[in-house]
């Protein structure tokens, strides 16, 4: 999923039509006019070319789409000191048109186009880059449309016209409210294909115990030493009453009390996801929630997945309901047929269940509005490349995923591109994650370590890992990340499986505000108060001084009435 002019690209490349300010999105015949860049190209042999330029001219996409690697060519090619132009624009738009001589042309041919990745390069060394990585961050923003053209097509098929994502949500919501359970069995059966009842939409209790009691002993007692240490160090987190002690006047308390009952969705149409359960349920079980509500579509890689259903019975989880997607959260918010609804709803998912809890807040509370996963690794010539390449396709084969490698180091740079063509060809997902590569990635070159904690700061990402040498230098120069990983042997994967942190962190920017899920989400905090005669009489002459002034002299009286003959009354 890439825009813009057909690239010639290797390990880094300035390919960020979407990144682009302005009119033009990369999907029309012609680029503007003030084009530049730097392309590094790379053969799978390792002979690399670095070619700059200035191009005045048009280029024309569909001639560049229909030529061949080695036939593309620069028109009005002029170096320009190494480095990209000083505006945003020109930084990040690489374009050529055909006709034209090359000023060199590689020793090599180049590969096939579908053996390259192609990764935006952002040079904020000499250009500002906070408008291309704030237009980066707000297309893995929640508000914004990541869809696949399956879902668009789907939003056609159900619904009979191309809704928006928004619109989407909100007829099912509205459906759902109106029409209940009726309503949830109707779009699980148009949207996810299955016919469900209301007796078939609740996982029964024999079936919970005959997945635990099949699972792969190994895989339990996997999941009994992760659970424990996500519940030692939500423990060691967890609020605890407070009481500040007035003497004859009184008390002043602040007491934590424990939500009833939460929902929790568990995504389940690429993959399954039983980890999900665990950094969820457990800082909810440790907070004292005392009933819990999984959701999660009825698929095999959701509900119906085996070791999901261990998971929850492991966890002494009994209630698993076959549904997904904006029905389920709406369900579980205003309450259904067979499923009671809940205080609060948690857990990650897809464009439609971030917008449907953002629908439903206030009905109920919810974590956090979560977009898309994302990590920004920071970075130097002592990190070993292959660790920064095997970070980044971790969070690119969430597809869509953000990876965005931020250094100051070139050679590091390059040498990650060659890992990157290496690794993705020995990966699963690797066209997945070569698509969110090059479409949400990004290589941001900074002057220094304390440049690239700015940068990292200005991206609020969700995962943050200091790769670098002298990693516990720059953490202290972080404000804004939703989980740091220290070190060049703290890679993301330790957190989002067993660490004990909750994986359920802020995305798209919210870092700035947001935090990661813990056990103190589950807690409802209330103030306590308590005065004797002696404490009222302290408080007395300031209270009516404020009340009067703000003219509201009930609230005066409501205190001078207990002055006078009541000052000897004792207090409870």
């Amino acid at each position: 999923m890439t825009g813009g002019p057909l690239s010639i690209a290797g390990t880094l490349l300035i390919h960020a039509s979407f990144l682009l300010p302005g009119s033009w999105d990369g999907t029309s015949d012609s680029a503007p006019p003030e084009i530049c860049g730097k392309i590094f190209s790379r053969s799978r042999a390792g002979y690399d070319r670095m070619y700059s330029f200035w191009e005045n001219g048009s280029v024309r996409r569909s001639a560049a789409r229909d030529a061949r690697p080695e036939d593309l060519s620069l028109r009005g090619a002029a170096r320009h000191n190494g480095h990209v132009d000083g505006s945003p624009a020109a930084a990040l738009r690489a374009g050529w048109a055909p006709g034209a001589v090359p000023a060199r042309r590689p020793s090599r041919t180049f590969p096939a186009m579908d053996q390259l990745v192609q990764i935006p390069r952002i040079d904020a060394r000499v250009t500002d880059a906070a408008t291309a990585l704030n237009s980066l961050r707000q297309r893995l923003s929640p508000r914004g449309d990541i869809v696949s053209p399956q879902s668009r097509q789907r939003t056609v098929a159900v619904f009979g016209q191309p809704l928006t994502p928004q619109q989407v949500v909100e007829r099912i919501a509205s459906d759902v409210r109106q029409r209940g359970l009726a309503a949830v069995l109707d779009y699980t059966r148009r949207i996810d294909g299955v016919e469900l009842t209301a007796a078939t939409l609740r996982v029964p209790a024999e079936d919970l115990r005959a997945a635990h009691a099949a699972a792969d002993p190994a895989l339990l007692q996997t999941v009994r030493r992760v659970a424990q240490r996500i519940g030692q160090f939500q423990q060691s987190i967890l609020h605890r009453d407070v009481r500040v002690d007035r003497g004859s006047e009184g008390y002043l308390a602040q007491r934590y009390v424990p939500l009833r009952r939460v929902g929790i969705c568990v995504p389940g149409g690429a993959a399954s996801y039983p980890s999900t359960v665990l950094m969820t349920a457990v800082p909810a079980q440790v907070a004292g929630v005392e009933q819990l509500a999984v959701v999660a579509p009825p698929t095999p890689y959701g509900a119906d997945n085996p070791v999901l259903r261990a998971v929850c019975y492991e966890l002494g989880i009994d209630e698993l309901y076959r549904m997904g997607g904006a029905q389920a959260v709406v369900a579980l918010a205003v309450g259904v047929e067979g499923v009671p609804r809940v205080d609060k709803i948690v857990g990650p998912g897809n464009l439609f269940v971030a917008l449907a809890k953002k629908h439903v807040y206030g009905d109920v509370a919810i974590d956090a509005l979560a977009g898309p996963s994302e990590v920004v690794v920071i970075a130097d010539e002592g990190t070993p490349p292959q660790f920064v390449a095997a970070d980044l396709l971790a969070q690119a084969e969430h597809a869509p995923g953000a990876s965005i490698l931020v250094t100051w180091s070139t050679g590091l740079a390059e040498a990650v591109g060659e890992q990157l063509q290496q690794q993705l060809a020995t990966l699963p997902r690797g066209a997945e994650a070569r698509d969110s590569l090059q479409s949400f990635g990004a290589v941001v070159l900074v002057r220094d370590a304390v440049q690239a904690a700015e940068v990292a700061d200005l991206i609020a990402p969700e995962h943050l890992h200091l790769a670098l040498r002298d990693a516990e230098a720059l953490r202290s120069r972080i404000r804004n990340a939703g989980a740091v990983f220290v070190g060049p042997y703290s890679p993301v994967a330790l957190g989002d499986y067993a660490a004990g942190p909750s994986h359920v962190l802020p995305t798209g920017g919210t870092a700035r505000f947001a935090s990661g899920l813990s056990a103190n989400d589950f807690l409802r905090a209330h103030s306590v108060l308590h005065f004797t005669p002696q404490g009222l009489e302290s408080l007395a002459e300031d209270v009516g001084r404020l009340a009067e002034v703000e003219g509201l002299t009930a609230h005066r009286a409501s205190v001078e009435v207990r002055r006078g003959g009541q000052r000897s009354a004792s207090g409870p």
